[in-house]
């Protein structure tokens, strides 16, 4: 079997593909895959690091506003189909699945115009305009969030999940907090704020270090990699807490969520996707910068069950950030509760349900 994969932008739309390519080389040895992506994305470094062959594209999404970008952004949309087919055409896949992000509207475009069975996987609440114009031509569509299904034609729509649950579902808690420099027994709280991070969320952060150094928890901190040296450059100044660890970026997300306690993040649809998947209490700070508030959809399915608290970034400070963090980590019997419903939320098959759907259109 051959199949090729695009998704690209941010860790959320690369990771699941990587989660579902591994899922199908341990059911189906011997598949090829094909990956096409950008030059400039994550998914150039992540991709290419897992050894899986790598073609890009040239693509930039739509603004919302009337502008002479989007006549360029038409341009490479048109050039990214003709590469597209170039590479189809070349590799002959039997399949070709998108998880998301501009990248993928050529590429599945391409494919469906050729008749080859064609999936996007829609990781959101509320979906964005590359899936919802591709929904017109694929076979299948599958969603995470039961919200996202009245967005799509009834008939292709399938829940699945998100592939990236089934690869960390089953991790178990490690050794691993010692090598970042923390105490392995010790209630631990995560901070990051996405793939790419967060200015807002590292701004409040940085000005609850002094807060941290007092309390009887630790912290890790993932600044991302844009972020990283600004805010290094700041915590020398003001002294790095012997209970707080800072890394631009961890490549073992997974085995550093299954150690900690809570996690304070985005609500990147992979995030809760690990999140559940582990049974993990989060504190969740949406991005406003997203299509339709989608990621503040995705924070009240978890908050609405009792697995998060929400925090809006508008009302993000320090002392708020701080108070949040210590009614939950410093509360067992609320973490056990929260963690409980976190687990309740999570889709540990969800890249088996993926693969089946891929079968079915594959044959």
């Amino acid at each position: 079997m051959k199949i090729v994969v695009s998704g690209g932008g941010t860790g959320g739309h690369i990771y699941p593909a990587l989660a579902l390519i591994r899922t199908i080389e341990q059911k189906h040895p011997g598949t090829e895959f094909l990956y096409i992506g950008t030059s400039k994305g994550l998914e150039s470094k992540l991709v290419t690091r897992e050894g899986i062959p790598f073609k890009s594209i040239e693509i930039t999404g739509f603004k919302r506003s009337l502008s002479f970008e989007n006549v360029k952004t038409i341009m490479r949309f048109l050039k990214g189909v003709k590469d597209s087919r170039r590479y189809i055409s070349d590799f002959k896949p039997d399949l070709v699945i998108g998880t998301g992000g501009y990248v993928c509207g050529p590429v599945v475009y391409a494919a469906a115009k050729e008749k080859i069975p064609t999936i996007v996987h829609e990781q959101n609440s509320v979906p964005g305009l590359t899936n919802k114009f591709l929904s017109r031509y694929v076979n299948k569509v599958a969603i995470c969030f039961e919200s996202a299904r009245a967005f799509f034609p009834k008939e292709k729509v399938e829940f699945t999940g998100n592939p990236r649950a089934s690869e960390v579902a089953g991790i178990q808690k490690r050794d691993i907090l010692p090598t970042l420099g923390l105490k392995q027994n010790q209630p631990t709280v995560l901070i990051f704020g996405g793939s790419r991070g967060a200015r807002p969320i590292n701004d409040a952060v940085v000005k609850s270090l002094a807060s941290f150094a007092k309390k009887d928890y630790q912290v890790i901190y993932i600044t991302g990699d844009v972020h990283y040296e600004k805010v290094k450059a700041e915590v020398d100044l003001i002294g790095m807490p012997k209970n707080v660890a800072v890394a631009p970026f961890l490549y073992n997300m997974p085995e550093v969520l299954s150690s900690v306690d809570l996690v304070v993040a985005r609500a990147g649809a992979t995030s809760i996707a690990e999140i559940t998947a582990l049974g993990v209490p989060s504190i969740l700070i949406p991005s406003p910068y997203v299509t339709n508030n989608h990621q503040e959809k995705n924070a009240l399915a978890l908050v609405e069950r009792h697995a998060a608290s929400m925090i809006l970034e508008k009302e993000l400070t320090s002392a708020k950030l701080i108070n949040e963090i210590d009614k939950i980590i410093l509360d067992e019997p609320l973490q056990k509760k929260m963690s409980a419903a976190s687990k309740d939320l999570g889709v540990p098959d969800s890249s088996d349900r993926l693969y089946q759907v891929m079968l079915q259109l594959a044959k």
